[in-house]
């Protein structure tokens, strides 16, 4: 299999893809174009910077039940659902898109930290029959981006998946419908090396291939956070709006960090929260901190995901002290750095105070 993935690799070269770095390719742009700034309307990208945990085993619905935000019992194998994994502060060390299939469960997170995860679950394995993998090197992941994807992947998926998180499997791998970025419709498909190379004449026909830039961009954009290196042990999952977005179930039973969590949701109003910013900096990076004018000594956040949005500025999402934002203005990396533009977010926060 990793003969294969190398044979990807090599094939996307031969297309035009620049890559960045050996051991995680992180693809920049095709034929010498930069789309990284500026995604066009119909794009597809090969999600190069993501991981993916297998999980086999007749107990790893259980084990991942006790160990992840959301209920991962009860799900079925038609959906997708995001889950957070806590430390026990109720602090996210990682974020998951997360899937069944008939014999596994797939979590999928940034392939920077996806080792470090794999090896903290496992530790916790015990006796529990479930037995992790690193899959990564097994499927190739596409990101979907456009109202031209709808009628080009009928040729693989004669039914696609209309709702949010759906999921349809066929012989050519899984197809799960993601959030809109305004009125742009997202999909993800995990496949095979084989069949992706088979695909990518075709779907490179209506949709311009784009580095894995331009869908994290897409993300910012949808408000859906991704805990990274610099961000983990940062956030409890409110700071993000985790729980606004699905990520967490606050009906199911104990994983690390329960308490704190429901903690935060039930006592009292929530002060921090995960807002949309616009930087005029090409520079902005997450664990990145922002600062008040009017409280220049303290840092008021932190910068949870960032990429460029066009020549010279970034788009970002920005976890804050909500009544920071109502009176001073809010800088990039110290009081005097370069102001953020805050923008509406896509969704309303569900807690009733706010």
């Amino acid at each position: 299999m990793a003969d294969l993935m190398f044979e990807w690799r090599q094939f996307l070269a031969q297309q035009g893809a620049n890559f960045s770095d050996e051991a995680f390719p992180q693809l920049f742009g095709f034929n010498g174009e930069d789309t990284m700034h500026a995604p066009p309307a119909d794009f597809v990208a090969p999600l190069s910077d993501l991981g993916l945990i297998a999980w086999n085993g007749d107990d790893a619905a259980q084990f991942l039940h006790n160990q992840l935000t959301n209920d991962v019992e009860n799900l079925g194998l038609g959906e997708a659902r995001l889950a957070g994994y806590c430390s026990p502060k109720g602090r996210l060390l990682a974020t998951f898109l997360y899937w069944r299939s008939d014999n596994h469960i797939t979590l999928q997170l940034p392939r920077q930290i996806q080792a470090a995860i794999q090896k903290r679950l496992q530790m916790f394995v015990l006796r529990a029959k479930a037995k992790p993998h690193d899959a990564s090197e097994e499927f190739v992941i596409l990101g979907l981006a456009g109202q031209a994807t709808s009628t080009t992947m009928h040729a693989w998926f004669p039914q696609l998946p209309t709702s949010l998180y759906d999921k349809q499997d066929t012989a050519a791998g899984t197809l799960i419908r993601l959030s809109n970025t305004g009125d742009t419709p997202r999909y993800q498909w995990v496949t095979t090396p084989a069949i992706a190379m088979q695909a990518w004449p075709l779907l490179t026909k209506s949709l311009r291939p784009c580095g894995p830039q331009a869908w994290r961009l897409l993300d910012i954009r949808a408000g859906i956070p991704s805990i990274t290196l610099q961000t983990q042990e940062k956030f409890v999952p409110q700071m993000i709006n985790y729980e606004v977005i699905g990520g967490v179930n606050f009906k199911k039973g104990c994983y690390p960090g329960q308490e704190i969590v429901a903690r935060s949701q039930y006592l009292g109003k929530l002060k921090r929260r995960m807002l949309l910013a616009t930087v005029a900096s090409d520079q902005a990076q997450p664990g990145m901190e922002v600062f008040a004018a009017n409280d220049p000594e303290q840092p008021c956040g932190m910068v949870v995901n960032a990429e460029p949005s066009g020549p010279g500025t970034s788009d970002c999402l920005v976890e804050i002290k909500l009544a920071v934002t109502d009176d001073t203005t809010v800088h990039l990396g110290s009081a005097s750095g370069l102001p953020l533009a805050f923008k509406p977010l896509p969704y309303a926060f569900s807690d009733p105070t706010q």
